[in-house]
């Protein structure tokens, strides 16, 4: 294309151009930009000296080999992982269930109530959230321990145990964004023709079979692209849920890369190793993301 076409088709389309402005700006200024602070990962970085002014690490990967051969990296690592795909698993069918059943819903006012009672959680903080299961779940004075002491003369300490805590952790983050979750799938779902439930129901095919073979289908895209996104975040685990619910007595189940990042970064004041596994922790999701893509090219639902 020479240079006369791309000018023309640039002012043909300035004005979508001009709406993608921001966009890209902030992905510069937010996304970008931050990049060059990674070089801190191979520095011994100082604040007297800022980035460009403190010494290169001697080896370039001394930060990297530290933090792997720490004795913490087995336990921060299987954490984050188990935490990461439960949520994966768990987190994903909800939103797909809802969706469809919200669908499958013909009282208009109903349908509306629900989906909204279920996108309430979301706008919670997990300040408030964390509240909530204290107050159901408190090993002295929660409701549910309350009521097991008076029937059962027993309580289970579901927040300071190493039994309870993951799922307490899983549960909570399912109930609060399953909802939110299914927007996406609802609107997948509006887009499928509606002519193939018209056929299905000539053909004798009831609801279950209809979402089997039409909805489910229809929605596979869409399903196999939320999946590469969260795949891609697989390590993230959920800083902000996790730093406000654990506690020393479930460190040994709930101590994850970002809680490590915190504490060596900004507490301890090595920023140089806490950049070391942040940047280790995106090449995973990078390297994740592009293997889980080409695996979804043979199903059609890749990004790229």
């Amino acid at each position: 294309m020479g240079r006369t076409a791309r000018l023309r088709l640039l002012r043909r389309y300035s004005p979508l151009y001009l709406m993608l402005l921001p966009g890209l700006i902030y992905f510069v200024i937010y996304r970008y930009a931050p990049m060059f602070g990674t070089l801190i990962a191979f520095k011994e970085f100082s604040f007297m000296n800022g980035i460009w002014g403190s010494p290169w690490a001697d080896p370039w990967y001394k930060h990297f080999q530290y933090f792997i051969d720490s004795p913490y990296f087995t336990k921060i690592m299987s954490n984050t992982i188990l935490i990461s795909v439960y949520k994966l698993v768990w987190g994903m069918a909800p939103g797909i269930v809802f969706a469809i059943l919200l669908h499958e819903v013909r009282f208009a006012p109903f349908k509306r109530i629900v989906q909204t009672i279920a996108y309430l959680p979301h706008f919670l903080s997990w300040v408030i959230v964390y509240g909530m299961l204290l107050v159901l779940l408190s090993e002295t004075t929660g409701l549910v321990n309350v009521w097991m002491k008076e029937h059962f003369d027993a309580a289970i300490p579901f927040l300071t145990s190493t039994t309870w805590f993951r799922s307490v952790l899983i549960g909570s983050e399912v109930w609060k964004e399953f909802g939110w979750s299914a927007i996406i799938y609802l609107a997948a779902i509006t887009g499928i023709d509606l002519t193939l439930y018209e056929a299905a129901r000539v053909d004798g095919a009831g609801r279950l079979r209809s979402i089997w073979h039409i909805t489910l289908p229809g929605i596979r895209n869409v399903i196999l692209l939320l999946f590469i996104v969260r795949l891609g975040h697989i390590l993230d685990a959920g800083f902000d849920q996790i730093y406000i619910m654990y506690n020393v007595k479930v460190y040994e189940v709930a101590d994850i890369l970002d809680t490590y990042v915190f504490r060596t970064g900004l507490e301890q004041f090595n920023f140089s190793l806490a950049s070391a596994v942040g940047l280790f922790k995106s090449l995973i999701g990078l390297v994740l993301v592009i293997s889980a893509n080409r695996m979804a090219r043979r199903w059609g639902g890749s990004i790229w």
